[in-house]
């Protein structure tokens, strides 16, 4: 899958936990550019993410993520 494909699905994720789509992911994104995306939004995220790719994020992988890149280069790696 490419990163623009996994980028727009993740997308549908934010908007569907964070209620609302007042922001553009891009792979330099972290927490403190989107309104919303907080501790408890974020396990929501992971969450739905992990259902929508049918995955389960490595707890190490998921300390490690500094950014939408990582996420995306994460879900890469998994879904192969």
């Amino acid at each position: 899958m490419t990163k623009e494909n996994i980028l727009k699905t993740i997308t549908q994720s934010f908007v569907k936990v964070l209620e609302h789509d007042n922001f553009t992911l891009t792979e330099s994104t972290t927490a403190n550019n989107v309104d919303g995306w907080e501790s408890i939004t974020h396990m929501m995220i992971i969450t739905d993410i992990e259902k929508t790719f049918n995955i389960k994020f490595k707890l190490m992988d998921l300390m490690s993520m500094e950014n939408i890149a990582d996420l995306i280069s994460t879900i890469q790696k998994e879904t192969k």
